[in-house]
């Protein structure tokens, strides 16, 4: 299929011009909108780039830089954490110091003479914790005591079945001269598992 030839201005002039429904292409943002400002962006007119557009292509700042959004990020968190911490700290002396009473400093025996809180309480304490940690090493001591009399009654019943095996062992592998099992103990074997069995 041919091309149409191409129209001269006047014509063009007239279909556009005419009753505005024309085929001609409006200038503006179209298809052909934006090619100004890509000459633009490209650094002139020619179909290369310029050396200065070339150079500044990527130099542009965009806003966007993982590494330094990453490192904002690791900042914030770390703040936040050690205001978390700086507030916990804060309440926990808060909690464990008992509100300070005003001393008088002006006049000079009831200054000295007056009771330092921080003191007693710190005696207070170190008392109740004396008694608690004297209650709980007795404990402990009791609980140690009652484990060790348990052990050492499985033990001695481990030793006396024990025992008991190995005579038992010995006296079914006695032999007669001939080589023949000595019936006797199996025998006496039999019986006592039949009597207990019986019992039970």
């Amino acid at each position: 299929m041919k091309r149409p030839p191409p129209r001269n201005d006047a014509a063009a002039a007239g279909s556009s011009g005419g009753g505005g429904g024309g085929g001609g292409f409006k200038k503006g943002k179209g298809v052909w909108g934006g090619k100004k400002r890509n000459e633009q962006r490209l650094g002139g007119k020619g179909g290369a780039l310029s050396l200065a557009a070339f150079a500044n292509a990527k130099s542009r700042n965009t806003g966007y830089n993982p590494a330094l959004i990453k490192k904002q990020k690791e900042f914030y968190r770390n703040a936040k954490l050690i205001s978390k911490y700086k507030k916990s700290r804060k309440q926990q002396d808060q909690s464990n110091c008992p509100p300070s009473f005003p001393i008088r400093e002006e006049g000079g025996d009831d200054a000295k003479d007056a009771p330092k809180p921080h003191d007693k309480m710190k005696k207070r304490t170190s008392q109740s914790l004396n008694v608690e940690y004297e209650k709980k090493r007795v404990e402990d001591e009791k609980e140690r005591r009652e484990r060790d009399a348990i052990i050492q009654a499985k033990k001695e019943e481990r030793e006396k079945s024990e025992a008991k095996r190995k005579e038992l062992r010995e006296k079914m592998f006695k032999r007669t001269r001939s080589g023949q099992p000595v019936m006797k103990y199996r025998i006496e074997h039999l019986l006592e598992t039949a009597i207990e069995s019986s019992n039970k």
